[in-house]
C-alpha cells in the first residue's frame, strides 16, 4: 500500500467557473510537474480504492509529451510505495494507421517504454488500437474495441491531451458528438505538429484509429491536461467557447465529471488571467490593482477602443 501521498495544492482553483465565462472546471498549477503529480496521485488513490473493493480500475490512457510525467509518477509510486497495477485494465485512445508496433512512433511502443514495462500490469489487460490491420478489418476491430470497453464495465478515469486543432484523441474538427472508435483522416495541422517525430511531415501517416467523442464522454471521470503557451489559444476556445464540432475538446463541457488541468502558461488566454477585471473584483482571483495590473489593463483598454494613452 502507498504509505503517503503528497497533497499538491493548485496555484489557482476553479473559482466558481470564473463568473460564468468558463463552462468547465479548470484548475491551474504552478508547473506541469505539479499538475502531473496531482493527477497521478488521484489515479493511484482510485486504483487503491477499487482494489480494496475487489474491483478492477479501468483507465483510458493517452500518449504524447503531456502524460509522460503522470506515468513517471505512477512508476515511482509502484516502485517506491507499492502501488500495484494487477487490477488495472487500460484502453488507449488512438494509434496511427498504418503503424507497426515496433516503429519508433508507435503508440504501443510508447506505452511500453513509458509505463507498461515498468509496472506489474497484466499484458492481457492492455488494449491499444492495432495499426497493422488491413483496411477491410479496421471497422470490425473498432466495433470489438468498443465491446471490450463495455465488457470491462466502462472507463473509470480518462486522461486526455489536446491538439492545436482542439482534437482529443484524434477527433479532428468536424467529429460528431455521437462518434465512436473509428478510422479518421488526420488534419494537416496535426500532421505538421507530428512532423518532428517522423523526421518530416511527408512521413506522418494520414490516418489513425481513434476512440470517438462519445467513447470518451462515456468515461465516468475525464481529465484533460495541457501545458505550455502554445496550448493557451485552443484551451480558451475549449473552455470559454460554445460547444462545437470545430473544437472537439469543447464537448467536455457536456460531461458531468470532466475538468481541465493546466500549468500557468497554458492558462494565459483565459479571461480570469488575461483580463480578469472584466469578471468582477480582482480580489476574487487573488489579485489586486498594483502598478503592473493597472498598466496591463490600461494598455488593453487603449487597444480595445483603438485610442492612445494620453
Amino acid at each position: 500500500m502507498i504509505s503517503s501521498i503528497e497533497t499538491v495544492t493548485p496555484a489557482f482553483g476553479p473559482h466558481a467557473l470564473a463568473a460564468g465565462v468558463e463552462h468547465i472546471p479548470v484548475t491551474v498549477y504552478g508547473s506541469s510537474s505539479q499538475a502531473s503529480r496531482a493527477v497521478a496521485q488521484e489515479i493511484a488513490a482510485l486504483i487503491q480504492l477499487k482494489h480494496a473493493r475487489g474491483e478492477h480500475t479501468v483507465l483510458g490512457l493517452a500518449t504524447g509529451s503531456t502524460p509522460t510525467s503522470i506515468y513517471d509518477e505512477l512508476i515511482r509510486l509502484h516502485r517506491e510505495e507499492g502501488l500495484s497495477f494487477k487490477n488495472v485494465i487500460t484502453f488507449n485512445l488512438d494509434e496511427y494507421w498504418p503503424m507497426s508496433p515496433e516503429e519508433l512512433q508507435s503508440y504501443r511502443r510508447f506505452m511500453r517504454e513509458h509505463l507498461f514495462d515498468h509496472v506489474d500490469i497484466d499484458p492481457k489487460n492492455v488494449h491499444i488500437p492495432d495499426g497493422t490491420l488491413p483496411m477491410e478489418k479496421v471497422a470490425g476491430f473498432c466495433a470489438e474495441y468498443e465491446r471490450k470497453m463495455r465488457d470491462a464495465g466502462g472507463i473509470d478515469y480518462q486522461i486526455l491531451g489536446i491538439g492545436r486543432t482542439g482534437h482529443v484523441g484524434f477527433n479532428e474538427p468536424g467529429s460528431p458528438r455521437d462518434s465512436r472508435t473509428r478510422l479518421i483522416t488526420l488534419d494537416r495541422v496535426t500532421r505538421m505538429d507530428a512532423a518532428s517525430d517522423f523526421f518530416g511531415e511527408w512521413n506522418v501517416p494520414r490516418k489513425a484509429i481513434t476512440m470517438g467523442v462519445e467513447s470518451i464522454l462515456s468515461a465516468r471521470t475525464v481529465v484533460l491536461l495541457a501545458f505550455g503557451e502554445h496550448k493557451a489559444p485552443v484551451i480558451r476556445r475549449a473552455v470559454e467557447g460554445e460547444v462545437s464540432a470545430a473544437v472537439a475538446a469543447s464537448y467536455l463541457q457536456q460531461h458531468p465529471s470532466a475538468r481541465i488541468v493546466l500549468d500557468t502558461s497554458a492558462a494565459t488566454e483565459l479571461t480570469r488571467f488575461k483580463t480578469p477585471w472584466l469578471l468582477g473584483p480582482l480580489e476574487m482571483f487573488g489579485l489586486k490593482w498594483d502598478s503592473k495590473t493597472t498598466r496591463t489593463a490600461a494598455t488593453w483598454l487603449a487597444m480595445t477602443v483603438k485610442k492612445p494613452l494620453l
